[in-house]
């Protein structure tokens, strides 16, 4: 009886004591979908080869660049979220690359105005100009919700390419939308 009765007690004591009330626990998105468009500006110095030969040589990626770029996602924690997607890159003439990225998304205060850092890599899938291509980014920014299911997003992006020999490194901004499955994730959720 007495271990019963310590057992009821030790239950209780630990469910008052780590529950937590619904207005301060911390808010997930749950699964989420991302689509964002992207422009970039590329600041990394190429050398300019000479062309010596009849043959069509492969020239160093022009200054901009543009893409759109969707995600899907799980946000585990309130402050980390993981998502998968696609991206479409333009560079230049030919260089229509098709990228599978893997994105970690880490969220400072979440809910209305959470400010976030996603980390981006991606693979090519598609055949172009270059094959095997890769990237590495990083995009700061902030979301800014819009309704109980969706945020628009606007960013920073630095993005570092591997492009056959030439290594391009843009930065750029990106705006793009959230659109979410917890309807109480933002202010425009709670009835």
């Amino acid at each position: 009886m007495m271990k019963k009765l310590l057992f009821l007690m030790t239950f209780s004591i630990s469910v008052f004591t780590f529950s937590q009330d619904k207005e301060t626990k911390k808010q997930k998105m749950d699964f989420y979908f991302n689509p964002s468009l992207h422009m970039g500006f590329n600041l990394a110095k190429e050398k300019e080869i000479p062309n010596n030969s009849q043959y069509i040589q492969p020239k160093a990626p022009h200054k901009l660049t543009y893409g759109i770029t969707a995600v899907g996602g799980y946000n585990f924690l309130p402050n980390f979220a993981l998502g998968t997607g696609l991206r479409y890159s333009f560079i230049e003439d030919n260089y229509h690359l098709v990228y599978w990225v893997i994105q970690p998304k880490f969220i400072f205060a979440p809910g209305d105005r959470p400010f976030y850092i996603d980390v981006n890599y991606g693979k090519q899938i598609n055949n172009s100009v270059v094959s095997d291509s890769e990237f590495w980014g990083l995009r700061l920014g902030m979301q800014v919700s819009y309704s109980k299911r969706l945020s628009q997003e606007g960013g920073l992006v630095f993005e570092n390419h591997k492009l056959g020999n030439s290594n391009p490194f843009f930065i750029g901004l990106s705006y793009g939308v959230t659109i979410f499955s917890n309807k109480n994730y933002t202010g425009y959720g709670e009835d």
